[in-house]
């Protein structure tokens, strides 16, 4: 279960999540037609050094990179390399950080160029749904009020939420429970408490949920090969607003 963090706890993971924040914004300038995956990669983990943290993705299970970069039909865990971003593609980055021994983990997509209305319309409504179930992290509620949103947001707009990999408590381990599913029914799970972390991280997709995962052993992509996108937040429970700790 989330253990509550004191102060100083949430102070440095404040400082995880801003420099999250801060690469995944560097991230979003950079990114263009011609540039590789690897090219952000190696800007992500240069970015992280120099703040005085570390990659927390690199290394953890054996993955080797700092960043995950996921391309259209790509869910989430995308090994970077010299796949070479091209104009309309979906891009997610999924950045992770260890700043004295606490973290922070955050993800955008963003779209190259001109995109479909359709993929733009995916872009919104993925971002919309983890405001929906961030609006839902208030002491009282339950962790099930916070998967109903994420599920009802989305699927009320056409669209599918993935099942199979979920958002996650987080603090001084990337994954700590408990799992926090991207559907559920409101009034169920963990109640939520002041001093509480967890990452929100909705992946939606624009047609079924059920995904697959490549031979590469990581990279999850969905099974109809249709478009994905995902976004995550680090939040923390307080006595009034939620805190995303990974805005800046």
């Amino acid at each position: 279960m989330i253990t509550l963090k004191s102060p100083s706890e949430l102070a440095r993971m404040r400082e995880a999540g801003r420099i999250v924040a801060v690469v995944l914004a560097l991230l979003r300038e950079k990114i263009a037609p011609g540039v590789t995956t690897e090219e952000l990669n190696a800007l992500a983990e240069e970015t992280i050094l120099k703040h005085g943290a570390v990659p927390s993705f690199k290394g953890y299970r054996g993955y080797p990179a700092a960043l995950c970069v996921s391309v259209n039909e790509e869910v989430v865990h995308g090994i970077p390399g010299s796949r070479v971003i091209n104009e309309g593609d979906l891009v997610s980055m999924d950045v992770g950080t260890i700043y004295k021994g606490f973290q922070g983990d955050a993800a955008i997509t963003v779209a190259v160029g001109e995109v479909s209305p359709a993929a733009r319309r995916l872009l919104e409504v993925t971002a919309g749904a983890l405001e929906a179930g961030i609006a839902q992290c208030r002491a009282g509620q339950h962790m099930g009020d916070v998967s109903a949103a994420i599920q009802n947001y989305a699927e009320s707009r056409g669209f599918s939420v993935v099942r199979e990999y979920t958002g996650h408590g987080i603090g001084r381990k990337m994954h700590e429970d408990p799992q926090i599913p991207n559907f559920g029914e409101p009034g169920r799970g963990a109640l939520l408490r002041p001093g509480m972390t967890f990452a929100l991280e909705p992946m939606v997709t624009m047609g079924t949920w059920r995904t697959r995962v490549l031979d590469n052993g990581w990279t999850v992509v969905t099974l109809d090969g249709q478009l994905s996108a995902h976004f995550e937040h680090t939040i923390a429970v307080t006595d009034d607003e939620p805190e995303i700790l990974t805005r800046l």
